[in-house]
């Protein structure tokens, strides 16, 4: 019968660890092979009470963990169409950049001039992407594009006050706009004015009748729109805001549609952020990390967030010398590690490469679109080409067959394809919101739409009671948002 003692001889090798434990000049060793009650714990803060973990075999840890691993569904195990949310497949070059020791072990306090080649890489992206954009100057310091478009929103309260116009007191937002929008112009004190679309588009008379030079801070608007139209009449729209004396802000969450092809300086925009994740294929989700750069037009640009990077004399610094700043609005430099990424995408694909991104991008949406508004239509420019999206309504297959997008969406599961996103916009009726992005090859994109069509002639019964093969079945979604379990614990 083998004994505690026998495992712990043959598990630890107990008498090399008990001679380690009498050697002198190993004596630090000894002292952390010690149990856990001779520890250097204080007494008033160790545990009185068993942690109640279970005490189970590595192989059943290991094998729990890579189970878990294999049920969850990510980029790097198929297709994940959410519309608006770009995610698309992070190359894998980037992680190894990033990972590289001299950035991933790099202190955000070390000295500037030991950190040249980060300052560098940071002064790169700053140029590019005001290149890209059409803006005059770039600040990489937001977090997040939601964190880009309030600190746009910080920007626009200080030129207007800095001109003696702090009366204006709105931002006026289309019916389409990310929710963020709002939120972010709400967050920054701002009035938040809805107008309604026409027909996928701004109302342009809707849009006159709401800004005034009086009252109006700025119009926030992406292009293309969240329906993934293009906005063909954005010089209109551009020439109406700023005879009002306002700003007009862009949304960069549909970015992947134009780059290379126009940007928001030629249609007029004052400022954009950028979504890093979605564009240049940073990591997304999980709350973090991102960085939501911010660009802005020239005579905006002294109040950009700091620190900045700069070229001063023999070396990059960051600029902190610019007095109508709205402030830091990111501890230290930035998500560092996000900005590098970045960075190896561009170096990567280079001009042409970056272009081709965008053609291949819009050819995938508009086959995903052609395929598919025959089974769900849409009132919304049915036949109008797509950029990098596609929104479809489920409204017919509800009145036809009692198959809500929700059911749809949940039964797509048992295909072992991820879901698009659904109900968003809120201005389509039972959307289907399908973003597949350059990365996914034609053969992916049959596989949603072949499902999708599949699903569509299914059994009701069947569909609405989906997913039946997953790992949890279906869950009462209210429920699991106000009370989600989010730890093990002991029962």
């Amino acid at each position: 019968m083998t004994t505690e003692a026998d495992f712990r001889q043959a598990r630890y090798n107990e008498p090399l660890l008990s001679e380690l434990k009498t050697t002198k000049s190993d004596a630090y060793i000894g002292r952390t092979l010690k149990p856990f009650e001779e520890s250097w714990v204080p007494a008033a803060l160790s545990r009185k009470t068993p942690i109640g973990l279970p005490n189970i075999s590595e192989p059943r840890v290991v094998r729990h963990y890579t189970r878990l691993s294999q049920m969850n569904f990510g980029i790097d195990s198929g297709p994940y169409p959410l519309g608006s949310c770009t995610m698309k497949y992070n190359p894998k070059l980037n992680e190894e950049v990033a990972g590289m020791p001299k950035f991933s072990k790099m202190h955000p306090a070390s000295p500037i001039r030991g950190s040249q080649g980060m300052l560098e890489i940071m002064a790169k992206l700053q140029e590019w992407l005001a290149a890209i954009s059409g803006m005059a100057e770039v600040s990489i310091q937001p977090a997040a594009g939601a964190q880009g478009e309030w600190s746009a929103m910080l920007i626009t309260r200080a030129y207007h006050e800095s001109r003696g116009e702090g009366y204006r007191t709105e931002v006026v937002c289309p019916d389409s706009a990310h929710g963020t929008n709002p939120a972010s112009a709400a967050m920054a004190g701002y009035e938040v004015v809805e107008i309604k679309s026409k027909d996928g588009g701004v109302d342009l008379e809707a849009l006159r009748a709401a800004v005034s030079p009086k009252r109006t801070a700025a119009f926030m608007i992406t292009n293309p729109s969240t329906l993934g139209l293009f906005e063909g009449q954005i010089r209109e729209i551009a020439k109406i805001v700023h005879d009002a004396g306002a700003l007009l802000y862009y949304d960069g969450a549909n970015f992947n549609a134009i780059l290379g092809k126009t940007n928001p300086g030629v249609m007029g925009f004052d400022m954009v952020h950028f979504n890093l994740h979605k564009t240049f294929s940073t990591p997304h989700g999980g709350g973090g990390p991102g960085a939501g750069p911010i660009g802005v037009v020239k005579h905006l640009a002294p109040f950009l967030p700091v620190p900045l990077v700069a070229w001063k004399e023999d070396r990059y610094i960051l600029d902190f010398d610019r007095p109508k700043s709205i402030g830091r609005v990111k501890s230290w430099w930035g998500n560092a590690g996000m900005f590098v990424r970045a960075y190896a995408y561009i170096r990567l694909f280079g001009a042409d490469g970056l272009l081709e991104n965008t053609e291949i991008a819009v050819l995938n949406a508009n086959y995903v679109h052609h395929r598919l508004k025959g089974v769900f239509p849409s009132d919304v420019q049915p036949n109008t080409p797509r950029k990098h999206e596609t929104v479809l309504s489920g409204a017919k297959l509800y009145a036809e067959r009692g198959i809500r997008t929700a059911d749809l969406a949940k039964r797509l599961l048992d295909y072992g394809i991820h879901a698009p996103t659904v109900y968003f916009p809120l201005i389509v009726e039972e959307s289907i919101m399908i973003e597949p992005t350059e990365t996914e090859t034609k053969e992916a994109l049959d596989g949603i739409c072949d499902a999708l069509i599949a699903i569509s002639k299914e059994d009701p019964e069947v569909v609405k009671s989906a997913p039946h093969n997953t790992s949890v079945a279906r869950v009462d979604e209210v429920e699991a948002a106000r009370k989600p379990i989010l730890t093990w614990k002991d029962a």
